[in-house]
């Protein structure tokens, strides 16, 4: 199926380039963390606030106040970006597959205590809660990972919630059950590759909102310290435009708007792909 749904997609010019779009942020994101892309963001390469000059890589988007790159400090942002988005997803996916699962395959009172849970948390609002998080736990990378891992994973929980539910009236279920095979066996042989198109693509925007919400907890203070955050830039930069200094606030919301755009379009497209009752 996920063969069949990747080509009909990727047939299509604008999720092909959202694709790609998702590719290159990939592949700078990989060469900052490993192979020490745009690491000197913090060494000065010339004056304060000179404007972009696309004669040098290091200075297609300027310096700011400290005579930084604004480009190596944009590519130190895309690897923020996506190493705060993908390990979020990766933590958080678990937490939601087990809560899902449980509570749409036991239902009853498992089901109660378990919707009741998800309920009271959805009930905060998610910035709130994530500033709460936050202030406790400290700042800095861990922090945001354990506040958004926190607040991630109910989305999926209830996805996958109704789901399994539908799935248990279907006959390859009500069969495995008068086999006498095993809730066990049931659940991770049956039910759940059944739903593993629901959990990709719920991770997929799990990514997407785990960035946002980065963004913003930096661009707050409560983020990411000691490294360029497409937040703090955002930050840094709102006293800037009266200066006519604008590159930074560009270089952070372009690259923010190109990676979130790609994610959002692609993964409808996917999404549609998968879903039998679209005629895409």
């Amino acid at each position: 199926m996920w063969q069949v749904a990747l080509r009909k997609v990727f047939r299509k010019k604008i999720p092909l380039i959202c694709g790609l779009i998702i590719a290159a942020f990939l592949m700078v994101a990989f060469a900052a963390q490993f192979m020490g892309f745009g690491a000197a963001w913090d060494i000065p390469v010339g004056g304060q606030y000179l404007p972009p000059d696309f004669s040098d890589f290091k200075m297609w988007l300027g310096t700011d106040i400290l005579g930084r790159s604004v480009m190596y400090k944009t590519i130190q942002g895309t690897r923020v970006a996506l190493s705060v988005g993908i390990i979020t997803a990766v933590l958080s996916a678990p937490i939601g597959i087990i809560f899902g699962m449980i509570s749409g395959y036991f239902g009853g009172f498992i089901d109660e205590v378990i919707v009741w849970f998800i309920t009271t948390l959805s009930s905060i609002p998610n910035i709130l809660l994530l500033i709460a998080i936050s202030y406790t736990m400290g700042r800095g990378m861990t922090a945001v990972y354990i506040a958004l891992t926190a607040t991630s994973w109910i989305s999926l929980a209830r996805i996958l919630r109704g789901e399994v539910i539908k799935h248990k009236q279907k006959e390859y279920l009500v069969a495995a059950e008068a086999l006498g095979v095993g809730h066990t066996q049931r659940i991770f042989k049956h039910l759940l590759p059944n739903v593993t198109h629901q959990i990709i693509l719920s991770m997929t925007f799990m990514v997407e909102i785990a960035i946002r919400s980065e963004v913003l907890l930096s661009y707050l203070g409560l983020g990411v310290q000691n490294l360029p955050s497409w937040g703090k830039m955002i930050d840094d930069a709102k006293g800037e435009l009266s200066t006519g200094v604008w590159w930074q606030l560009t270089g952070a919301t372009v690259a923010m708007f190109l990676l979130m755009f790609a994610i959002n379009v692609l993964g409808d497209y996917v999404r549609d792909a998968l879903d039998p009752r679209a005629h895409v």
